[in-house]
């Protein structure tokens, strides 16, 4: 079987596939840390990372790997690239990683990673496998950054606030207050339920968008286009 394009794995992980949007993997992190961009971030660059270099290490283990070892050895090779991240932030973002704490080390048992390792990166070579992990670890990142930037807003008026603990004393005054300082602070946006919510909302987004192309394909079907030809009889002598 052929493997999918470029074009496809894009596709597949920023919207038509999109583990939080449509799989529906990996909710855990996604509805506990996103109250802030930060955190989200944090959580998403890890996961990329971790969903990146293990598919590319069980696509390439792909022909030496059978049936009955894939799963356990599959945990293992994620297992050990979750340790791997968890070490460099406790190395060079260690207060970010006391934040977001169990959270990272969870990333093993993240279903997204283990999903894509599994239906993918098992049976397609090192080069799409390494892309579909970038692909849906974007989606997945892009999707944290929506919930906790909508969160971060609404229930503390600012947006980008505390980026130093990634980026260091540069990102200090990347901080934006746009709802004022007297900004009194919805707090169901940063309590779980407030997570459910905005999740909830951008689940119906998306699916309200896909409607509406799908519709627009519909009407572009039925119409035909350029000159047609008009009989005056059913049969041609």
């Amino acid at each position: 079987m052929a493997s999918p394009t470029a074009r496809e794995i894009t596709h597949n992980g920023l919207w038509k596939n999109n583990p939080a949007l449509v799989q529906l993997l990996g909710l855990c992190p996604l509805l506990a840390v996103t109250g802030s961009v930060v955190n989200a971030i944090g959580l998403g660059l890890a996961t990329l990372a971790v969903l990146v270099c293990s598919n590319t290490a069980v696509s390439l283990l792909r022909n030496n790997m059978s049936a009955t070892v894939r799963l356990p050895a599959s945990v293992m090779i994620i297992a050990t690239f979750t340790t791997c991240a968890e070490l460099l932030m406790k190395a060079f973002t260690y207060e970010l990683y006391q934040i977001l704490g169990i959270f990272i080390p969870l990333i093993v048992t993240n279903c997204t990673i283990l999903g894509r390792a599994d239906a993918f990166a098992s049976k397609n070579p090192v080069g799409p496998s390494a892309l579909d992990g970038f692909m849906m670890g974007v989606g997945f990142l892009l999707v944290l950054i929506a919930i906790g930037a909508i969160r971060e807003l609404l229930g503390q008026g600012t947006l980008f606030a505390d980026m130093d603990l990634i980026f260091g004393d540069a990102a200090k005054d990347w901080k934006l207050t746009l709802l004022g300082e007297d900004y009194p602070g919805f707090l169901i946006a940063i309590l779980p339920p407030g997570a459910f919510l905005v999740a909830g909302l951008l689940i119906a987004a998306k699916n309200a968008i896909d409607a509406e192309f799908e519709r627009r394909a519909k009407l572009n079907r039925q119409v035909v286009r350029g000159s047609k030809r008009v009989r005056t009889t059913g049969n041609i002598q």
